[in-house]
This record gives structure tokens, C-alpha cells and sequence, in this order.
């Protein structure tokens, strides 16, 4: 790994963050230690992979840069330990590397990276990157810590409600989740918006010293040997061509963080005492995009499949905010159906059963109602389970993960207040279906 020394302009996030480097080559870590420290972060350094994680899990650093090439476990393999490892799986991970192939890069990703910097590297780019992830590690520890506060609330409170009447249980949880996912919106922003922000600028400047560049090279199309020599040696054609897609997955990512927060915001989005006009399809999606990561792969589980078949429908009247809350509580417990099978088949099993969550929405042939179909192919109810799914504080599911409110608010939110009916068929080891009917008015 070979690092540019340069003026450096960032500036990071808390001088008390420690940056552990990973490289078995003593100039770099010497040239990394001192630019680091110079920023005023504390580093530790690691010459191999096996180093590397034991000082992880012992010092547990805030970032960890890691080289891929090293003697002894590369990068890539580092990089997994230290991801099973509970005590370093949340340490973000940047790679520092000459691979450039899109294979690699995509590895580096699957394997837990946040992001990476090929070689040659500029000190004031991997300053900008420690910085970044820095702040958003930092900002998801204090988003970690929030939502656990705001949950135990959300759970004392709970508990004290539990005798009082259904419907102020609903009102208050809807109130509390609200302003928890108004709260995440807002952290998530400000720094999205920076960052998104500088981006653009870093792209129209880069565009304008590449079209400088490029006249240069139309007027002195000899420059002299020096010049060449050194364009070869930095790569220069290579830079030219992957900085601006470097740019664009940036932006990219920066999207993608607006897409989360946006969906956030549609799903929490506070009910008045009127009934609004809103798009359900819109509400689902959100509920979908706060869902995904419990929909990913696990150890032990095959990622959830989301199948959608949206009928052309108009807009409804009602309440958006309570109805995307049905809509989680009943693809939560679906999930929490996949996730419960696999206690008890293998992965195998599990992979050629195909664990599917199926949505489909329609018109009803009078034109005045909606029918939303919600069904997986987990296990199914028996009967007897069936006939009780809808009571209040019934629950098949161990102390500590269920309320037994989840679905009987489910169901006042349909009937009581948007008259409207829901109702579950479900067959043992074939599945699941909620059905329910929305009335347009």
C-alpha cells in the first residue's frame, strides 16, 4: 500500500477515536500512523490479519483500515472473523487495495466492508473516508442507544396500559413510534445532506479539472518523458476513469440512505383526527424498506422472498400512519415465522421450502372497496391458534417477544376505524393469508 503525503484539510469527528491499521508493510503503517496522528486520532497498528483481530477484540477500535495482500490470511479473511466476532462485527471495515476488478470490490462488500481506497492512495482521501464512516458509526451507535431508550419506554409503558382500554394503548404506541422515527429522520439527515452535497461539488470539480486536463493533453501532446513516466506510474487513464464511477456509488449510497429516511417518514407519518387521502401501495413500500434487513439471509435461515402484485387501485381515505402499522404487524410476525422454523429445520430444508411473503392488492368488483392479501407458506395454525389470533394479549410466542397486541389492534385499526374487515385462513405446513377489506370512503 503506498500513501501520498499531502496538505490535509479534514477535519475528525472526536479526538478521542482510535483508527487500528492492518498492513504488514512498515513504511505505510509509519506514513499512515503519522497522517492519522496528525489528524489527532489515536492508532494502534496490526503487520498481519491474525494481529489484526486480536487487537480488534482487545482494544476495539472505532474504524479499522485493512490491507488486502498480506502474508499469512489476507484482508478478505480478516475481515470475516472479525464480522462473526460479536465483540468486532459492528467495526467498520475499510479496505485499502490495488485490486480494481469489480469481483473484488464486490467481495469486499459481501464480506462486511464499508467502503474501500485503491492504490495509489491520497491521504486526504482516506482522512475524508475515516472521517465519513467515523461519523456514521458514531451516529448509528447514538441511534442504537436512542432506540433502546425510547424502546424500554415504549415497553414500561406498555406494560402499565395493559389493562386500560385497547384503543389508548394504540393511540400512545403509534404517538411514542412517531416521534422515535421523527427523531431517527432528523440525526439520519443533517448528515446525509452534507455529505450529498459535497459530492456534487466534488464531481463538478473533478469535471473540470478532467476537461482541463484533457486540453492540456490536446495542446502538448508531447509533453516530455517525465510527465509520461509519471502518468504511468499514477495510472493516470485508470483515475480518470474510476473516480467518476467512485463518485457515483457515493451518491449512490447517499440515495439510498434518503430512500430509508424517506420511508421512515411515510410510515411514522402522524395521524390527525380526520381521515386523510394517501396512496396504500406507498405505505406498503416503506413498511418493506424498514423491514428489509430482517428479510436478508442468515446463518440459519434463506433470505425471505417479497413477492408484490399491486392491482390498479385509486388513492383510500384514512388513517396512513395505523394502516402501515397493520401492514408491519402482520409481515413482522411472518417473519418471525421463518425465523422460528429455523430452530427447528436445517438450512437445506429451509432453502428448498423457498420462504416466500406474498402481497397483492385489488379492487373488489363494486369499485367501492380494496382488498389487501398479505400470505407467506411458513407453517401455519392449528384451529385452535387460529380462532385466537385476534384477542387481546394472546400470544403463541415466548416471554419477552410478543405482546398479544399486535394483531387485535390490527384489527380495530381495520374495522373501527376505517370499517373495513380482516380476516386470517391458515393450513398447517402450508401457510398463512390475512385478508383484509378497505373501504374506498
Amino acid at each position: 500500500m503506498m500513501i501520498t503525503q499531502s496538505t490535509v484539510l479534514a477535519t475528525h469527528p472526536d479526538s478521542r477515536n482510535t483508527v487500528l491499521v492492518v498492513d504488514d508493510n512498515p513504511t505505510n503503517l509509519g506514513v499512515a500512523v503519522n497522517s492519522l496522528e496528525d489528524q489527532g486520532f489515536n492508532v494502534l497498528i496490526a503487520r498481519d490479519g491474525e494481529s489484526g483481530i486480536k487487537r480488534a477484540k482487545y482494544a476495539h477500535p472505532d474504524l479499522i483500515l485493512l490491507d488486502i495482500l498480506m502474508p499469512g490470511i489476507d484482508g478478505f479473511e480478516t475481515c470475516i472473523q472479525l464480522k462473526k466476532n460479536p465483540a468486532t462485527k459492528n467495526i467498520p471495515v475499510i479496505f485499502m487495495t490495488a485490486l480494481s476488478n469489480t469481483e473484488d470490490k464486490v467481495k469486499g462488500f459481501e464480506v462486511g466492508a464499508v467502503d474501500y481506497v485503491t492504490k495509489p492512495i491520497q491521504v486526504e482521501e482516506v482522512i475524508a473516508r475515516v472521517n465519513l464512516h467515523l461519523n456514521l458509526y458514531l451516529l448509528n451507535q447514538k441511534l442504537e442507544q436512542r432506540v433502546q431508550e425510547r424502546t424500554a419506554e415504549l415497553n414500561q409503558a406498555l406494560q402499565e396500559l395493559k389493562q386500560s382500554q385497547l384503543k389508548l394503548v394504540q393511540s400512545e404506541k403509534m404517538s411514542a413510534l412517531g416521534q422515535l422515527m421523527a427523531g431517527i429522520n432528523h440525526e439520519i439527515n443533517n448528515p446525509v445532506g452534507f455529505v450529498s452535497g459535497n459530492l456534487n461539488h466534488v464531481e463538478e470539480y473533478l469535471q473540470d479539472l478532467t476537461e482541463h486536463l484533457q486540453l492540456y493533453q490536446k495542446i502538448f501532446p508531447d509533453p516530455g518523458e517525465a510527465i509520461k513516466q509519471h502518468a504511468e506510474e499514477i495510472e493516470l487513464d485508470y483515475l480518470l476513469e474510476d473516480l467518476p464511477e467512485m463518485l457515483s456509488s457515493m451518491n449512490a449510497g447517499m440515495h439510498r440512505i434518503r430512500d430509508i429516511s424517506t420511508s421512515m417518514r411515510i410510515f411514522s407519518r402522524a395521524d390527525t383526527d380526520q381521515k386523510v387521502s394517501f396512496d396504500l401501495h406507498e405505505g406498503i413500500d416503506s413498511t418493506l424498506l424498514i423491514l428489509k434487513h430482517r428479510l436478508k439471509s442468515k446463518d440459519n435461515r434463506p433470505e425471505i422472498k417479497i413477492t408484490k402484485q399491486y392491482g390498479n387501485i385509486p388513492q383510500i381515505i384514512g388513517f396512513p400512519g395505523q394502516l402501515n402499522q397493520v401492514f408491519m404487524n402482520i409481515i413482522a410476525n411472518a417473519i418471525d415465522v421463518f425465523d422460528e422454523m429455523s430452530e427447528s429445520m436445517t438450512l437445506e430444508e429451509l432453502k428448498a421450502r423457498s420462504c416466500q411473503i406474498q402481497i397483492c392488492t385489488d379492487m373488489i368488483s363494486d369499485k367501492q372497496q380494496i382488498m389487501i392479501q398479505i400470505q407467506d407458506n411458513g407453517r401455519g395454525m392449528p384451529e385452535a391458534v387460529k380462532t385466537k389470533i385476534f384477542d387481546n394479549l394472546f400470544t403463541t410466542k415466548a416471554v419477552g417477544k410478543g405482546t398479544g397486541l399486535g394483531l387485535s389492534l390490527s384489527r380495530q385499526i381495520i374495522e373501527e376505524k376505517h370499517s373495513g374487515k380482516i380476516q386470517c385462513e391458515s393450513t398447517v405446513g402450508k401457510g398463512t393469508q390475512f385478508i383484509i377489506i378497505i373501504p374506498l370512503q
